[in-house]
């Protein structure tokens, strides 16, 4: 009888380990299915995108809009390039979740303005697409941020692509990629911006010096749909009792344009 009731506890003991590790092996499964399938996060680490994104800013990146592939994975593994399940082309003025041609373990965000077909120009700091140029409307002043805290004043403009979407950008000075040569986007690439435009190293840039190049629509993560945390970088330099000021509660749980 002693032996019985000894060995009673150490069952129940047993079993209910068993039962605790597959709760937790089901609570990771559903986590990286979730980020799999529906929505991962994300962190802006520079002023490229600004003013639409700001540095510091936490994204949610939806991704079934665009359908799944290799790159939609949570973790980055080596996988052979079949294509996307349930795959669509992205809009024009999406801003876009991808991982970056010359690292896939790096993530970016930019904005589409170029379709696979597309004629995409720059002539003096405007964007012309198929020969049209999206029109641009002063929208006064604004503080283009760097990841140190600095700012530069910087003019900023509503931009207007083909379709109707509008979206701001920012504008600080002459640039080298202001005027560039008129490319034709490939089928199965995107051509994407940053909104400052002063400030990217997107598809005007080749990979090989640093910038995305043609974006491969096979490097689509998801859409970046909104905000869901801010916090001032720039706030790092001072005391850390004053660390809680900088977050900026106004754009918390807001979408992206």
């Amino acid at each position: 009888m002693s032996t019985k009731n000894e060995a009673a506890p150490a069952a129940k003991s047993s079993t209910s380990w068993r039962g605790q590790a597959a709760q937790l092996v089901a609570i990771v499964a559903a986590v990286f299915i979730a980020k799999g399938a529906i929505a991962e996060p994300f962190y802006v680490p520079s002023g490229s995108m600004e003013p639409t994104l700001l540095i510091g800013d936490a994204l949610v990146a939806s991704k079934f809009p665009y359908g799944y592939g290799a790159a939609s994975l949570p973790i980055q593994i080596t996988l052979p390039e079949t294509g996307r399940l349930f795959g669509e082309t992205p809009k024009r003025g999406d801003v876009v979740v991808f991982r970056w041609p010359g690292d896939r373990s790096q993530a970016w965000v930019k904005r589409v303005v170029g379709l696979p077909g597309d004629r995409i120009q720059m002539r003096q700091g405007q964007l012309f697409i198929n020969d049209h140029a999206a029109q641009l409307r002063p929208d006064g002043i604004g503080q283009a941020e760097d990841d140190r805290g600095g700012s530069e004043m910087a003019y900023r403009y509503i931009e207007t692509l083909p379709g109707g979407v509008e979206h701001a950008i920012f504008k600080m000075r002459e640039n080298r990629l202001d005027n560039t040569p008129e490319v034709t986007v490939p089928p199965g690439n995107l051509f994407v911006l940053g909104d400052n435009r002063d400030n990217s190293a997107d598809s005007r840039v080749p990979v090989r010096d640093g910038g995305v190049g043609l974006l491969p629509i096979d490097n689509l993560i998801g859409r970046a749909d909104a905000v869901v945390g801010s916090w001032d970088m720039g706030i790092r330099s001072q005391p850390v009792w004053t660390w809680l000021s900088g977050f900026r509660l106004s754009r918390f749980f807001t979408s992206v344009h």
